[in-house]
């Protein structure tokens, strides 16, 4: 049998590249300890508490158009840097604010960056990356994973003294990777073409680019429906809400970088998106229905499924459309964040006018309606049956 490269053994600028990009997902699970406590602190609801997550998502949404644009112009090394510099800048302000306006507004600069530099780094990943591409997304997942679970430990060990002081740690963190990434990572490596503004829209015209996103933009929307707003529903501390969320967050990073491929080979990519958007279904109903500690489990477990789709969804938008990566991924991701930004407001005003079960039901219904874009456009699809048959071939040949 063919042995498949190890993940681990990279350049220098590849570790230091996934170290940043660990940060930079932490940044999505930071706050979800420490979600009571902010609304508590500035006197807020739920759902004014869950536009956080809106203007965030939103706008690293919309900058994903901008990203390969500027990536062109003044190359990944400088567009990266650029990014963590704003995220560290955001990440400090968001720290003093002084009300949820205000903290809201930093977090939308905050996404700006996290775009500026979340886009980039797949690419510079997959360039630099030992063991091709599938090697490269793998890591990105495990960074995505690590991420958002080290992510809710250090906002309840930090939110635990004062909800502010995880703004401020994240940004020194990230002060860590821009300078790993400035001396490590050689060379600024311009594209020879410019990118236009209009490539990543260009990109979703293909079908099934068109057809992976939009069923992502459903699964997102189930995603951060759990991650934005179950820490109001768990009823515990921060360092409680912290390790149900580390939990989960271990079992994202587990199933992206084991549990994906090991469905992949078994039973293809496309198959493998219908039964993790199903698993995800089966969960957030579990949530809806039980008992608290029902609730822990639940959503410990869909991490399970989440993990599993964003390794097969990351790379079924890589593989399916003609258009180069860098495009794809960005007008991948622009759909993508939307389901991300949409989520946490609409969720939370159910849960308060209506009942907390709410938001889970519509998260599964939007996990169906996924399944049901699967089906209905699985032919779009077909040339991931052929990667997959690909890597059966490849992985029967003798070392």
């Amino acid at each position: 049998m063919r042995t498949a490269p190890s993940i681990l053994k990279q350049p220098a600028a590849v570790w230091a590249t996934a170290f940043a990009a660990v940060i930079a997902f932490m940044g999505i699970g930071l706050v979800d300890p420490i979600l009571p406590s902010i609304a508590k602190g500035l006197d807020a609801t739920p759902s004014q508490v869950s536009l956080l997550f809106t203007s965030y998502f939103l706008v690293t949404a919309v900058a994903m158009l901008l990203t390969g644009w500027v990536s062109s112009r003044i190359g990944p090394k400088r567009t990266l840097l650029a990014g963590l510099a704003l995220v560290v800048l955001f990440a400090s302000l968001s720290g003093t604010s002084e009300s949820v306006a205000q903290l809201v507004g930093f977090r939308a600069g905050w996404g700006l960056g996290n775009a500026m530099f979340v886009a980039t780094a797949l690419a510079v990943i997959v360039g630099a990356a030992s063991g091709g591409a599938e090697s490269a997304i793998l890591l990105y997942e495990a960074a995505l994973g690590l991420g958002i679970s080290a992510g809710p430990l250090i906002g309840a060990l930090l939110g635990d003294w004062h909800w502010r002081y995880p703004f401020f740690g994240t940004a020194a963190l990230m002060a860590v990777g821009f300078v790993l990434i400035a001396t490590l990572l050689r060379g600024n490596g311009k594209p020879k073409v410019k990118a236009r503004l209009s490539d990543p829209l260009r990109a979703l015209a293909h079908k099934g680019l068109s057809t992976t996103a939009i069923t992502a933009l459903f699964y997102n929307f189930a995603f951060f429906t759990v991650l934005s707003f179950t820490p109001f529903i768990l009823g515990m501390s921060a360092y409680g809400i912290g390790a149900v969320f580390f939990g989960w967050g271990v079992l994202v990073a587990v199933s992206s970088v084991f549990a994906a491929p090991f469905l992949q080979r078994r039973l293809g990519s496309v198959r493998t998106m219908y039964v993790s958007l199903a698993f995800l279904i089966a969960c957030q109903v579990g949530i809806a229905l039980s008992g608290h500690g029902g609730i822990i489990v639940f959503t410990i477990l869909t991490g399970i499924g989440i993990g599993v789709n964003n390794t097969v969804f990351t790379e079924a938008a890589m593989e399916v459309s003609d258009s180069p990566r860098a495009i794809a991924s960005a007008g991948y991701n622009f759909v993508r964040w939307l389901g991300a930004a949409l989520a946490p407001y609409i969720a939370s005003k159910l849960g308060e006018e209506i009942d907390v079960s709410v938001p889970y039901y519509l998260g599964a219904l939007c996990c169906a309606v996924a399944i049901a874009v699967l089906y209905l456009r699985r032919h779009h699809l077909q040339s991931l049956e052929a990667v997959d048959t690909d890597h059966e071939r490849l992985d029967a040949v003798p070392a």
